[in-house]
């Protein structure tokens, strides 16, 4: 992984395949007639049943879940690792969406864009695997940076986006700009054009999108995005079943990490998005085999050192056991059923 710009770690741009073999893996994980069965070996099996005990056992006292959580909430001060510098983002203050919710300077997201640099994105990742998918989490889109978003999706080749919020909440707060075209349409923001080919809506009320993006003014062929939206999840709060979360985690497991980093946005970028990075991060660990993935208050201080307050609420971190839980249960349960 090479260095930024401003010393901290940068993703690797990947090789990109043929735009026809990135646009039939996307369709795959976008497919609502699959069912989205992940095979396990036997020592895959093994493990999920291994981490499904010690979650289980942690969760029969929620009491002790939140004790969890509120260690954690205490011990921010003590963590040197989290006090972080945010210089770069404070000039910025109009591409922010929240002022207490900045990019540390050495995690940041780096444009390439000539004129501005800055967008409120954070690399989130972890280095144990080659395996694992690596995750931008990131801000809702204002207006005014809706092109800077196109351009890191571009740059970096992403080739999902997890959307975790409305534009617009149940009380009339506006939580992202109208950042995508609707179906069958294209918008352009500034220099690069989206074009919505298709929209689906899951049983899970998953709303997903394929999406081409390219300059305006390139010879190049568009790059195929995976635009995944679940917009009943309640900001600062949880879903009330865990079903619709698990699907989104399923259709990632379709996608390749070497296809690009995974963006994954709510609002700020550090609650919802924080929890569903938590869910997708334990669920591949340990299907690799790296059953440390079971300490998720360690995982959860790593992600905070990468991006502040990821994983906002103690609902939201008991959110993270609860759905884990099912979601392992689920994937034993598929192979038993074989």
């Amino acid at each position: 992984m090479a260095a930024s710009r401003n010393g901290g770690p940068e993703i690797t741009v990947p090789n990109p395949l043929k735009s026809t073999d990135r646009d039939s893996v996307l369709r795959q994980a976008g497919d609502l007639n699959s069912n989205l069965r992940v095979d396990l070996s036997t020592a895959q099996v093994k493990l999920c049943s291994e981490a499904l005990a010690h979650f289980k056992k942690t969760l029969s006292s929620r009491q002790k879940v939140f004790k969890e959580f509120e260690t954690l909430q205490l011990g921010r001060a003590k963590r040197p690792e989290l006090m972080r510098r945010s210089s770069v983002a404070l000039q910025h203050g109009n591409k922010n969406r929240y002022i207490d919710v900045l990019p540390y300077d050495d995690t940041r997201v780096v444009l390439n864009s000539a004129g501005n640099d800055y967008i409120n994105a954070s690399y989130i990742v972890n280095n144990s695997s080659e395996n694992l998918p690596k995750f931008i989490a990131t801000q809702g889109p204002l207006p005014e940076t809706s092109e800077d978003f196109w351009e890191m999706i571009i740059q970096y080749h992403c080739p999902v986006i997890v959307m975790l919020t409305r534009l617009i909440d149940n009380y009339k707060v506006v939580k992202c700009a109208d950042y995508f075209p609707v179906e069958e349409e294209t918008r352009t923001f500034g220099k690069i054009s989206v074009t919505n080919t298709s929209l689906k809506i899951s049983p899970n009320s998953i709303a997903v999108r394929f999406l081409e993006v390219k300059y305006v003014e390139s010879d190049e062929p568009p790059l195929s995005v995976l635009h995944l939206q679940y917009p009943d999840w309640p900001d600062h709060g949880v879903p009330e079943s865990t079903r619709s979360v698990r699907e989104l985690v399923k259709r990632l497991h379709w996608i390749p990490p070497s296809l690009g980093p995974f963006v994954i946005h709510c609002s700020a970028g550090i609650g919802r998005t924080g929890a569903f990075c938590v869910i997708s991060h334990t669920i591949h660990r340990i299907l690799e085999g790296d059953l440390s993935a079971i300490d998720l208050s360690n995982m959860i201080w790593q992600f905070r050192s990468q991006r502040i307050g990821m994983v906002q609420t103690r609902d939201q971190y008991l959110f993270c056991y609860t759905s884990i839980v099912d979601e392992l249960e689920d994937l034993i349960a598929q192979q038993q059923r074989c």
